[in-house]
């Protein structure tokens, strides 16, 4: 009965993730966002993250919820489609194609969720540029976006970790 439960928290946690994602964008703008800086949240890629190696029978649908809060995410706030309509799923697949060689510890999902932001990152940038949405170069894309997102990124997991896999492993 409580794997039940978790098949209801999950869809709930990652509409809650996409929320936040937008709004804690917009709130702390002016800290996210400052010229020539700019740190993107990524809660939703960790919640994705955490329902891959904290759900033991692997049984949640992860890819497809990660395709449709793709479509989602590129519709509401990129505009532009297949970003992460592509990225987020192909994360989940990753991450279950690791899941079974890795210790699961704070530390190993602390590099996994590293890596995985660092390629959906690195995805938006291909995509961006390959679709004449932005002209920076590798070496700006570098400095200014992916060091800040990752920083800011890194502090979230640190404080999130413990309270998401309680909640997941409640639930599990």
């Amino acid at each position: 009965m409580p794997y039940a439960r978790l098949k209801l928290i999950f869809p709930i946690g990652l509409f809650v993730a996409l929320f936040l994602d937008g709004s804690l964008s917009n709130v702390f703008a002016g800290n996210l966002f400052s010229y020539p800086y700019s740190s993107v949240l990524h809660l939703v890629l960790l919640w994705l993250i955490f329902a891959v190696f904290l759900d033991d029978r692997d049984d949640l649908s992860v890819g497809l919820w990660a395709l449709f809060v793709g479509l989602v995410y590129d519709w509401y706030y990129t505009g532009v489609f297949g970003v992460f309509m592509i990225s987020l799923p192909l994360v989940v697949y990753i991450c279950r194609q690791i899941k079974p060689w890795l210790d699961l510890n704070f530390l190993t999902l602390l590099m996994v969720y590293i890596i995985n932001l660092t390629i959906v990152e690195a995805f938006t940038f291909i995509w961006y540029t390959m679709g004449h949405v932005i002209n920076d170069n590798l070496a700006d894309f570098a400095v200014y976006t992916l060091g800040p997102t990752i920083a800011v990124n890194l502090a979230i997991f640190v404080i999130l970790y413990y309270p998401m896999r309680r909640l997941y492993l409640s639930v599990n």
